[in-house]
């Protein structure tokens, strides 16, 4: 006799489908009380420049809480995800089973509220000739398929039902520091996801910021919070999704990194590579908090990409390029890591800054080290570090096209040092990057001959270089390419008056100031350049 035959076949799934959206609304609020605690609370402290014990000890406690909140709101999506799961596949069950019961009835078998079924045709005596003998034969046949049928949708609710089950216990809702808790929570939403059908192998692999687009629009609110929860480091590299939501999948990478570094700290297993990759997340972090708390909408900071393999890699945003008039991409060159963010944070914000001066308020500045860049060794003489790069850097750029709300951004790409040879293989292949201005400072080369060759309108493709550096001077033009302030290249020559090879963004310089007009969208024949 079949079991739970008849609840399923009555059930009543109302209140299943209320209690979803209820843990639906609480995820939810759980997500926008972190994001005001945020905004609120913890960042116009930190933005405060609040310091001394007192000050410290509060930051503690208020950024456990606001951790808290988060491993919450994960937590929350996670049961909303489970008992969704039970539902679509309870209620699939369901519709099997009703439908299992119509047919059959409708030929001429009888199901009893137990789920019993016979046939209520009388079956042929012994003498019955051999054609009713077959038909017999057939009938029986078919009454065993209604009955595995009806056996089979039982048998998918009730493995369904245990499976959810197991799952809500396992989520521990009182684990909330930030080492355990936010670990638990991401292992968690990595077995709901496994359950709801998603994996890490559903996220697309190929760089097509429009199949990526595409993909992340197609899934629910909710699928996409539980990538969000489950696979944060890879959704948080997506090219083509919207900054906000990288962003959210970034910070949660970035504090599961740091808890993790905290915990290696306090047993004593920090190693130098570490402590570098520790300071650099932790002073990114500090930015973060400090712009968390600006009245100032361009001066929040998005993360878009975070990690600490090899040397380590940081992508991150000052304003929000999906939203901003004028974009702007910085590419770090050589030797620059997560050990020395800090540097690239202050150079975005002159770089924004500069763009301000010259009546771009609307502009947003990234800063792309998304690639592992080369100490100063041989490898910053070869295109081995530029090859991939460049591929990715013209993935990020076509991305933001993708996502970009509005009319069209006046989008500028900037290649310090090695990033400017990284930037020439982005623009020399693939199309080009889209951009509508490319910038290179202090370059040993683009990997081209000619500023034609970059896929956009050599007058658009700007180069610079101060009299004492030694990269643009004496490197460029030997191994990467044609020097791109030699006249032959094909460009124009922007006027540098700062010194040395990092000296770029120096504050009120001349140079600093035609990178701003360039980002600005303005004629730079207004700035002091020549040709």
């Amino acid at each position: 006799m079949p079991e739970n035959f008849k609840e399923l076949l009555k059930q009543d799934f109302s209140d299943l489908e209320a209690a979803i959206g209820s843990w639906q609304k609480l995820a939810k609020g759980l997500q926008e009380a972190q994001v005001q605690h945020r905004h609120k609370v913890t960042g116009p402290l930190h933005a405060s420049e609040w310091q001394g014990a007192g000050a410290s000890d509060a930051f503690v406690k208020m950024e456990d809480s606001e951790s808290q909140l988060g491993i919450a709101q994960s937590d929350v999506t996670s049961i909303a995800s489970i008992l969704d799961t039970v539902h679509t596949e309870m209620k699939s069950a369901q519709d099997q089973l009703r439908q299992s019961v119509r047919t059959a009835e409708a030929d001429g078998f009888t199901v009893d509220d137990h789920g019993n079924v016979t046939d209520s045709r009388s079956s042929p005596t012994g003498n019955a000739d051999e054609e009713a003998q077959e038909e017999n034969a057939l009938r029986a046949a078919v009454m065993a398929g209604y009955k595995n049928d009806i056996q089979f949708a039982l048998d998918g609710a009730r493995t369904t039902d245990w499976k959810g089950t197991q799952l809500l216990q396992k989520i521990d809702a009182f684990a909330l520091d930030k080492g355990y808790g936010a670990q638990a929570a991401k292992d968690g939403a990595r077995e709901v996801a496994g359950f709801s059908h998603i994996d890490a192998d559903s996220i697309p692999s190929k760089k097509d910021p429009k199949e990526n687009a595409k993909w992340w629009a197609g899934l629910s609110e909710q699928e996409r919070q539980l990538y969000l929860d489950a696979y944060p480091e890879k959704i948080g590299w997506l090219d083509g999704i919207p900054s906000v939501d990288r962003d959210e999948a970034n910070r949660k990478a970035l504090d599961t990194s740091l808890a993790n570094y905290d915990l290696k700290r306090q047993n004593g297993e920090l190693g130098i590579h570490d402590q570098g990759s520790y300071n650099g997340l932790r002073n990114l972090q500090n930015a973060l908090d400090k712009a968390d708390g600006s009245s100032d909408d361009s001066k929040r900071m998005y993360v878009l990409g975070i990690d600490t393999k090899h040397d380590g890699r940081a992508v991150f945003s000052q304003g929000n390029p999906d939203t901003a008039r004028n974009v702007a991409i910085q590419v770090p060159g050589t030797d620059n890591d997560l050990a020395n963010l800090d540097e690239q944070v202050d150079r975005v914000d002159r770089l924004q800054q500069a763009a301000v001066d010259n009546g771009a308020k609307n502009t947003a500045v990234v800063s792309w080290l998304g690639y592992d860049a080369p100490e100063t060794d041989n490898s910053m003489f070869s295109t081995g570090r530029a090859d991939p790069a460049g591929g990715d850097l013209r993935s990020f750029t076509h991305g933001l096209r993708e996502t970009h709300e509005g009319d069209r951004a006046h989008m500028t790409v900037l290649g310090h040092s090695y990033g400017s040879t990284v930037v020439g293989v982005g623009a020399s292949r693939g199309g080009g990057l889209d951009a509508d201005d490319i910038v290179v400072v202090g370059s040993p080369g683009m990997t081209v001959e000619h500023a034609k060759d970059l896929n956009i309108n050599p007058d658009h493709v700007w180069a610079g270089g101060a009299e004492d550096d030694f990269v643009s001077n004496h490197t460029s033009g030997l191994t990467l390419g044609e020097d791109p302030m030699e006249k032959e290249f094909g460009g124009k020559v922007i006027e540098v008056d700062t010194e040395g090879h990092g000296g770029y963004w120096d504050k009120g310089s001349t140079s600093l100031r035609n990178q701003g007009r360039i980002i600005a969208g303005r004629d730079a024949s207004e700035g002091d350049y020549h040709s």
